[in-house]
């Protein structure tokens, strides 16, 4: 049960150990203190068939999350880095569309309120975005909010690592441009930092619209694997700007194994790392 004024956080998948299996995942979850799991759909073929799952397999999921006492809330679809929905490259941007769709069908039938979809609409150092792959990206992205809507599953934007994808800024477009309640905005405040962003001016840009937020330290240019408060985010005006413009939803710890580490021991240290920071401005 989750207590009104209580923080509500949630734990990377892959902040474990791929070959640990789910039961084992979601239990340590549980023992360190986290609420959720967010699911990961990136751009391995492993994680990718998943999404073809029978029921069987989805039923056994749920019930492991159920036993463990850890909600499968969010899923986080980075598989569109590898296949984006607006490359010029036909047979990509088909294979795209087809895990987008697939991944809302999946998020239905395993109960997940949001899929977190990547701020990319072309080939990163193949392809250039331009004008025509931004209307794509528009067209194709309202396809699959189309979708979504029909199944009460919300898909929200995050922003990355891509010039097109690089700010709040840049994404709000979309959100304006399709105006639908179940398509909204997933920042991840650390990727916004990586970039040189104004992280409390972006966020602010996206009042109203956030629906999660990815947690996680960052240096320039480097967006993954910087351990928490050994980078440059400054998570407790980032943690004031998002209270001061209301937001109130769930935090997900964006962590990535080490297989040379305790991991349990760094999800643990990590999520109470950052609920001190939260309640400093939480209180």
């Amino acid at each position: 049960m989750v207590n009104n004024n209580s923080l509500f956080i949630g734990l990377y998948e892959k902040a474990l150990p791929n070959d640990f299996k789910w039961g084992k995942k979601l239990n340590l979850a549980n023992e360190a203190g986290y609420n959720f799991m967010e699911v990961s759909i990136d751009e391995s073929d492993e994680r990718i068939e998943r999404l073809k799952w029978d029921r069987t397999k989805k039923e056994r999921l749920r019930k492991l999350a159920t036993d463990a006492g850890v909600h499968l809330l969010t899923i986080c679809l980075s598989a569109n880095r590898r296949f984006p929905i607006a490359s010029s490259y036909k047979d990509i941007q088909k294979k795209g569309m087809e895990i987008m769709q697939d991944t809302i069908w999946f998020a239905f039938s395993m109960g997940v309120r949001i899929v977190q979809v990547a701020g990319y609409d072309v080939l990163m150092g193949e392809e250039k975005s331009s004008d025509e792959s931004k209307e794509k990206f528009k067209l194709n992205l309202m396809s699959n909010v189309n979708l979504a809507s029909k199944l009460g599953v919300t898909l929200a934007i995050e922003n990355v690592d891509s010039e097109f994808g690089i700010s709040i800024k840049n994404l709000i477009y979309f959100i304006n441009a399709i105006q639908s309640p179940w398509l909204q905005l997933y920042p991840d405040f650390g990727n916004l930092a990586a970039m040189n962003q104004n992280v409390p001016e972006q966020l602010k840009i996206g009042k109203s619209h956030i629906v999660a937020v990815h947690v996680k330290d960052t240096k320039e240019g480097i967006v993954r694997r910087v351990p928490y408060g050994d980078g440059i985010v400054d998570f407790i005006s980032s943690f004031k700007v998002l209270k001061e413009i209301g937001f109130n939803g769930p935090f997900l710890l964006e962590i990535w194994a080490d297989d040379r580490k305790d991991n349990y021991k760094i999800i643990k240290k990590s999520r109470e790392w950052v609920c001190n920071k939260l309640k400093k401005v939480w209180n």
